[in-house]
C-alpha cells in the first residue's frame, strides 16, 4: 500500500507540474519534489528546461487535502486540475518538500500544527513554506519569491516612494493587508540603499525572502530561529553590529515597538512592516499595543522618531493583471504635533487635501490610475477610502 500511495503522489506531482507549466507557472518547486523521488526522463528533463524559462505569474501554491493543488494569480484562486488530493498524498509532497531544506525537521510541525520556513532551489527560485494542520491532515501554502529582485519601477512603485530610503535616521513603515507587497516594496528600497549607498544593512526577517548581494553597502541577513532566537533578542544584538540600516521585517509586539523606536533615537533608519491600512491607523496601532499608563510617552517618542508611512494595496488592472495603489504621509512638523497632542484622527485630513508629493492620499493614487487607463472607475471606487468623494472627482 505505501507503494501505491508514493506512486500515486509521484503522478499527482507531475500532474500538478504539467499544469503549472501550461499557465506559466512556478512549477519549479513541483519539479524539483519529483526529480528527487524519481528517475529523469527525457521528456522531463525538457519540461525542466522549459519551466526555467517560464515567466512566473503565480504568487502562491496551496497544498491541501480534499481539493487539486491550486494557484494564487492575480487574487484568483486556479486549480491546476480536477484531481483532489488525499491526506496521504499531501504528507508524501510536504514530506518531500522538507527534504529540499537539507535537514529541516518535520517535528515542529507534527508536535504544534504549525511550522513556517524558506529554501531556495539554486539556479530556479526560493520558497517560503507555511506548512500546518487542518481536520488532522498536513497541508501547505508556498510563496514563490525570485532570486533577482524587483524592479521598482516595472512594478509601478513610484520615486516618492522609493525616495523614502533617503533619510539618514528615524522609523519608515510599508503597511497593508498581507500579500499586499510590503515585503517587496522593502526589498526595493534595500536594494536602492544598497546600490548607491556604502552603509552596513541588517536585515532580520521570518523567513528570510530576497536575498541581496553586496555591493556598496555591506548586508547582514539573520532569519529568526535560524541565525538568532527572536526579533526581540535580534534587535537587542544589531545595536552592537555597529549597522546604519536595519530591517525589521515585522513589528509583532510593544517589546519589539520600543526596541525598534530606541534604535531610531539613537540614529539608525529603521524600516518595518504592519498589517494595517492608513497612516493614522498605523500610528493608532503602534499606540495601542503598550499599556495605557505608557502610551503619551510613546506618542511623544513615536512623533520624534516616525519619518514615513506608506500604505498600499495591489489593485486589478484592466489587463487582468495587478498594480500597486500608495498611501504616503511623510511626517511634518504639524504631524508630528497631531501625534504628540493625540489629535491622530486629523491626520487623514491633511493627507487627502495635501497636493504635493511628499503627501497623497490612496484616493488620489487609485485615481491617477484610473485616470492614466490602468484601472476601471469601479475598482478604484471598491478600494477607495472615502468612494463618495472619489466618485465626485472622477465624473
Amino acid at each position: 500500500m505505501k507503494s501505491d500511495s508514493s506512486s500515486r503522489s509521484g503522478l499527482l506531482l507531475m500532474e500538478i507540474i504539467l499544469a503549472i507549466l501550461f499557465f506559466s507557472l512556478i512549477s519549479a518547486l513541483c519539479l524539483q519534489v519529483f526529480v528527487k523521488a524519481h528517475t529523469l526522463s527525457q521528456d522531463t528533463r525538457k519540461l525542466d528546461a522549459a519551466v526555467r524559462q517560464a515567466d512566473s505569474v503565480a504568487s502562491d501554491l496551496f497544498i491541501l487535502a480534499g481539493r487539486p493543488a491550486s494557484m494564487r494569480i492575480n487574487n484568483k484562486i486556479v486549480q491546476t486540475d480536477e484531481t483532489r488530493l488525499l491526506p496521504d498524498d499531501t504528507r508524501q509532497i510536504i514530506t518531500e518538500i522538507y527534504g529540499l531544506t537539507k535537514g529541516r525537521s518535520m517535528d515542529q510541525l507534527l508536535e504544534t500544527g504549525d511550522d513556517d520556513f524558506s529554501f531556495a532551489i539554486p539556479g530556479m527560485s526560493r520558497f517560503r513554506i507555511s506548512a500546518y494542520k487542518q481536520r488532522g491532515s498536513l497541508s501547505a501554502v508556498i510563496r514563490i519569491i525570485t532570486f533577482s529582485l524587483p524592479d521598482p519601477a516595472a512594478l509601478g512603485i513610484p520615486e516618492n516612494v522609493m525616495a523614502l530610503d533617503r533619510f539618514s535616521k528615524g522609523l519608515v513603515l510599508v503597511t497593508g493587508s498581507a500579500g499586499s507587497g510590503k515585503s517587496t516594496t522593502l526589498a526595493c528600497m534595500i536594494d536602492d540603499i544598497n546600490r548607491n549607498f556604502e552603509k552596513h544593512i541588517v536585515t532580520l526577517e521570518d523567513p528570510l525572502e530576497f536575498l541581496h548581494q553586496h555591493k556598496k553597502s555591506i548586508i547582514s541577513q539573520r532569519e529568526i530561529n535560524v541565525d538568532t532566537e527572536s526579533y526581540v533578542s535580534a534587535l537587542r544584538a544589531v545595536l552592537r553590529q555597529s549597522p546604519d540600516v536595519i530591517l525589521l521585517g515585522e513589528m509583532r509586539d510593544y517589546e519589539t515597538i520600543q526596541i525598534a523606536m530606541t534604535a531610531a533615537e539613537t540614529g539608525h533608519l529603521i524600516f518595518s512592516t504592519l498589517h494595517t491600512i492608513g497612516s493614522a491607523n498605523t500610528i493608532d496601532r503602534i499606540i495601542d499595543v503598550f499599556p495605557p499608563s505608557q502610551q503619551r510617552q510613546i506618542a511623544v517618542q513615536l512623533s520624534m522618531v516616525l519619518q514615513a508611512v506608506v500604505s498600499q494595496h495591489l489593485v486589478p488592472t484592466v489587463h487582468g493583471t495587478l498594480v500597486p495603489a500608495f498611501e504616503i504621509m511623510t511626517v511634518t512638523p504639524a504631524i508630528r504635533n497631531m501625534i504628540r497632542d493625540n489629535k491622530i484622527p486629523q491626520i487623514d485630513g491633511i493627507i487627502y487635501s495635501s497636493s504635493g508629493q511628499d503627501m497623497i492620499s490612496m484616493d488620489s493614487s487609485l485615481a491617477n490610475l484610473y485616470k492614466e487607463g490602468t484601472i476601471t472607475r469601479e475598482t478604484a471606487l471598491t478600494y477607495a477610502s472615502n468612494p463618495d468623494m472619489l466618485s465626485r472627482k472622477l465624473r
